[in-house]
Order: structure tokens, then C-alpha cells, then sequence
């Protein structure tokens, strides 16, 4: 029984793709993501109405690249269409944090009293909200958007304190 090793990705209204010299293109309403995609013996093709993942051989590698491929192909036009959006919880019980947004960074001053601010990233075109209790990460890119939400809870990790008594950090709770 040989399984299936094509996948085809259906374009939704309103996006146009190309895939030129290894980069993959999708332009939609709230922007453009690019992305190179290449594995060896995998090729992808863009008809009008969907874009065909295949590989020439049934070896275990390839056919798994194959719904990789797929996987972000519909990720970098969902992007597009709807975008992404992740929901983080600001915790504290001792020490009330203060969260800064200034430029490509988030600055978190006052996590668990220290004096110096713990520094974030932000990766790409991704736009973070902040309030009292609640960060909001939005962008086209799920890999950026998703970066970022990860960024911002290893920064504050807790490696000295007990965690059970020090639950301070932010924590992704919502993700759209």
C-alpha cells in the first residue's frame, strides 16, 4: 500500500501567490509573507485555484516534508487573510511589573523586584499591545508572532525562586 505523497493547498479569494527561485510569495489584504521553501527532490507548483506539494520519491523524509511544506504554505496565506493574534496574562503576587513597548523590544521592569529591566524581542512586522494585566501580540506571521509570545515567557522564567510560591511571568493564554 503506497500512501498518497502530493498534498494540494487551496488558495482563498483575495490572495495571490508565486513561487519564484526557491521563495515562496502570498499577498493578501493586511500584507505580504515570504518564505523560502526548498528540500531536495520536492517541488511545488502554483495553478490557479491551488498550490500542489510533491515529492519524486516515497522515502519517509521527503513525505513528511511534503505536509511540512503544506503546513506553511496555508499558514503564510491564513496570515495574510486573517492574521494572528496571541493573548498573554502579565502574573504577579510580590512585585507589580511595568511592561514598555520601545521599538523592537519589550522591556519588563520590576520582575520579582530586580532593579535592571529584562529586555524582549520582537520579531518582525509583529505588533504587541500592552495593559495592566493583559499583552497582546498580533501580526501576518505565525512563526513571529509565535517567537514572540515565546520570547516574552522565557524572559521571565523563574530559575531561583520556588515556583510554586513565585508564579510571576507571563503566560500565553489565548491564541487566534
Amino acid at each position: 500500500m503506497v500512501k498518497e505523497t502530493k498534498k494540494a493547498v487551496p488558495i482563498p479569494e483575495g490572495v495571490t501567490v508565486s513561487y519564484d527561485n526557491k521563495v515562496f510569495t502570498a499577498s493578501g489584504e493586511k500584507g505580504t509573507n515570504t518564505k523560502r521553501l526548498w528540500y531536495p527532490g520536492i517541488t511545488i507548483t502554483v495553478d490557479e485555484s491551488e498550490v500542489t506539494v510533491d515529492c519524486q520519491s516515497v522515502r519517509k523524509r521527503q513525505k513528511a516534508m511534503v505536509g511540512t511544506f503544506a503546513s506553511h504554505i496555508s499558514n503564510l496565506m491564513d496570515g495574510v487573510v486573517n492574521g494572528f493574534e496571541y493573548k498573554m496574562k502579565v502574573v504577579y503576587s510580590h512585585f507589580p511589573m511595568q511592561l514598555k513597548v520601545e521599538g523592537d523590544k519589550l522591556l519588563i521592569n520590576n520582575f520579582l523586584g530586580e532593579k535592571r529591566a529584562r529586555v524582549s524581542r520582537i520579531i518582525g512586522e509583529t505588533k504587541v499591545k500592552t495593559s495592566s494585566d493583559e499583552v497582546t501580540i498580533t501580526g501576518i506571521n505565525r512563526e513571529d508572532v509565535g517567537q514572540t509570545a515565546s520570547n516574552m515567557e522565557q524572559i521571565t522564567r523563574i530559575k531561583a525562586f520556588d515556583p510554586r510560591v513565585f508564579q510571576d511571568g507571563l503566560y500565553l493564554i489565548e491564541k487566534s
